[in-house]
């Protein structure tokens, strides 16, 4: 991408938005445009028209989606897929409509089976059924992938799926009813330092494993990905495969040693108890990156580093 090309990047004010605008701008792109919400409602596809006709942006960046962990997605089901769909129909038809040269639409790494392969090659998609309390959410990613697949072939475009592995970083969400694991983890820790409590619960049996990528790190696979030379971005275009790839970091933790790892960053000394009461969601969640690893990115912060990272820039926050 030229450094004055035009860049749109919705969902700027989000985890991964934010990450990828600072990227972008770090990398001294000078013509990225964002909306708010209250700027733009990309539920609205006369909206969403109108702003592609009047800015034209080059390349998109799908980062708007409503996002939650397992009890925001079993609360409202509804809300998930309908909302992710509207977004994503919007865009991608806007985007179609003015000729925008690259799209790269952002979806999760829970678009894949409940009990993939582990680690999970794109190759795995559709191949067996999803985990049940994220359905809804999976199922909307799974048509946007859908949509970039469709569009590429009836069109002639160039629209890139990227699935991400459980994301975190300083722009997380962090209240408890709608957040993922760390981010919770990272809340329920310093509420238990603050009001000097001995005893830290954590959800579920501590045994499902996850893979966790510092938002920045995704944000550079982005800029990465969207600055690939046409032979080897086109290699991600075959007609016969969605146009998918995988972004994270090739390595999983237990819920246990992840819960073990925020403790130790943020100083609790009490004992983690357990409440297998709760789900644990899918058992193991591990991206197989060979495909972006065989390009030539890999990521570079640790989780342990992560962490901190994200500690440092919202403590004085979570600790008032």
């Amino acid at each position: 991408m030229k450094s004055d090309a035009r860049i749109y990047v919705a969902g700027h004010r989000g985890l991964v938005g934010s990450a990828i605008v600072r990227s972008l701008q770090q990398q001294g792109y000078t013509n990225i445009i964002t909306r708010s919400r209250a700027e733009l409602d990309l539920l609205h596809a006369d909206a969403v028209s109108g702003f592609f006709a009047e800015t034209k942006p080059e390349h998109v960046v799908l980062a708007a989606a409503k996002v939650g962990g397992i009890l925001a997605n079993n609360t409202y089901p509804a809300d998930f897929i309908r909302d992710n769909l509207s977004i994503q129909n919007n865009i991608i038809e806007s985007a179609y409509q003015n000729k925008v040269n690259r799209l790269l639409f952002l979806g999760s790494s829970c678009i894949y089976p409940k009990l993939a392969p582990q680690p999970m090659p794109e190759s795995c998609l559709l191949t067996g059924p999803l985990e049940p309390t994220n359905r809804p959410y999976a199922l909307a990613k799974i048509a946007g992938i859908e949509m970039c697949w469709s569009y590429n072939r009836q069109y002639g475009t160039k629209y890139l799926a990227a699935m991400p592995t459980n994301l975190y970083g300083p722009g997380d969400n962090f209240d408890l009813n709608t957040s993922h694991v760390l981010p919770a983890l990272i809340r329920k820790t310093a509420e238990a330092i603050r009001s000097g409590g001995t005893e830290l619960t954590v959800w579920g049996t501590g045994t499902p494993r996850r893979e966790l990528l510092y938002s920045d790190d995704l944000a550079q696979a982005c800029t990465f990905l969207l600055n690939l030379d046409e032979a080897s971005y086109n290699t991600l275009l075959v007609e016969d495969a969605p146009p998918l790839i995988n972004i994270g970091t090739g390595e999983d933790v237990t819920i246990r040693e992840l819960a073990e790892t925020v403790a130790r960053v943020l100083g609790f000394t009490g004992s983690l108890v357990f409440d297998t009461t709760k789900p644990d969601g899918t058992p193991r969640k591990l991206m197989d990156v060979t495909r972006l690893h065989t390009l030539g990115w890999h990521h570079t912060t640790g989780l342990e580093q992560g962490i901190r990272r994200t500690w440092d820039a919202v403590k004085d926050t979570l600790k008032s």
